[in-house]
């Protein structure tokens, strides 16, 4: 037998080993994943109202409907202000928020009181949707809300429907949201930090570098990785986002605060549209893996530069 012969036997088994550890994640993933995306994507070129009603093919005019639709364009820039308000805010919040607990606070109070305060941060992340959109409910109702009673004793005579005016609904939902997210990077960041030499901060200090200067040469390069992780896993959220909706505003008033997901809801089953909410998923995800591809692209960007310059 020849040498090659030898070694391409040797070589076969390859990702062979790996194969029984690959079925059940390949399995999961079909049934939860690709066997759901493809049949939404099926019933998306038929008229259906569900249940035992029959399927009527219209091949693409569902999309064309969507391009011309003023509600579906409204939800994608209500989806912008989603974005502001569950990845650019708590991320920016989040590591300031990070980089004072970790850097200034636990080193002069200790670390015990850093975990404390980021606990207390990330305690809306663990709360149920339906009970953050009560307590929620409960503060800005315009009659009986914590906040407009306040604003009345503070002499405010005819304080604003936050939830029912047109004006202040998304930027409201946007508080919600904001609130309910930034303890999320809060929780990354920290972890992130503690991977940091501390001598890089003492070595700055006595250089007589202040906290913001540390904060820029220091803690954002370092953990940059985190900062690319929150801002993918958040943006995805933010596209989809569908619970802090469904309990605050149901898309109103006036789609003030009508967004994708909630619109595919609304005609899979409040319109029986059901082929015509399964083409705005269908787009939706397509608008999700894009996203995820250009930031994952981004990321591998800049680690390839700080390759190149280290």
């Amino acid at each position: 037998m020849s040498a090659p012969t030898t070694r391409a036997r040797r070589r076969r088994p390859g990702w062979l080993p790996y194969l029984p550890y690959l079925i059940p994640g390949g399995v999961l993933f079909v049934v939860v994943i690709g066997y759901p995306l493809v049949t939404n994507v099926y019933i998306s070129l038929f008229s259906w109202r569900g249940g035992l009603a029959p399927l009527e093919w219209i091949g693409a005019d569902n999309y064309t409907e969507l391009w011309h639709d003023a509600a579906f364009w409204t939800s994608f820039q209500n989806s912008v202000a989603m974005i502001v308000a569950m990845v650019i805010v708590p991320t920016a919040v989040g590591l300031v928020l990070a980089a004072v607990l970790f850097d200034y606070l636990g080193r002069r109070f200790g670390g015990r009181v850093a975990s404390v305060l980021r606990a207390t941060y990330y305690l809306p992340q663990i709360l149920p949707v339906a009970v953050a959109g009560v307590l929620w409910n409960w503060i800005l109702n315009a009659q009986t809300g914590a906040l407009n009673e306040i604003l009345r004793g503070l002499g405010v005579t005819d304080p604003p429907n936050w939830l029912g005016d047109p004006a202040s609904a998304l930027p409201s939902v946007m508080l919600v949201l904001i609130w309910v997210q930034i303890g999320y990077p809060v929780v990354i960041f920290m972890a992130a930090l503690q991977r940091v030499d501390p001598e890089l901060y003492e070595a700055a200090e006595l250089d007589g570098a202040g906290w913001w200067r540390r904060f820029r040469a220091i803690t954002i390069p370092q953990i940059r990785p985190e900062t690319f992780v929150v801002t993918l896993t958040c943006t995805v959220a933010a596209l989809k986002v569908f619970g802090p909706i469904y309990v605050l505003t149901r898309g109103g008033p006036e789609s003030s605060t009508l967004v994708p997901s909630y619109y595919s809801y609304l005609n899979f089953f409040d319109k029986s549209r059901v082929g015509y909410g399964a083409a705005i998923a269908t787009v939706l995800t397509v608008v999700i893996i894009v996203v995820a591809v250009v930031i994952l692209a981004l990321q591998a960007r800049a680690e390839r530069r700080e390759e190149v310059a280290g």
